[in-house]
């Protein structure tokens, strides 16, 4: 089952390092109804561009196709940590 996780400033390197980590699709939901799949790296640029906002993050919606996943991003956004490699 996928569930949504909400971003809150992130370290974008570090995001994109827990993201190469993924398992399975991760997708960014924009407000205006885009779905980019995370784990292509245009979408990856084209995302953080879309929740850019000066030098903050706006919200953002990261559904995830694999629970460990989710439970990877979901750590990294809670506690800012970077899972072992």
């Amino acid at each position: 089952m996928e569930k949504d996780l909400k971003l809150r400033d992130i370290d974008f390197k570090k995001f994109i390092e827990v993201l190469d980590m993924c398992k399975g699709d991760v997708f960014l939901e924009t407000s205006d109804g885009d779905s980019l799949n995370l784990k292509s790296k245009l979408s990856q640029m084209v995302g953080i561009a879309n929740i850019l906002k000066g030098a903050s993050v706006a919200e953002a919606t990261l559904r995830c196709t694999n629970p460990e996943d989710e439970t990877l991003l979901f750590r990294f956004n809670l506690y800012g940590e970077m899972p072992k490699k």
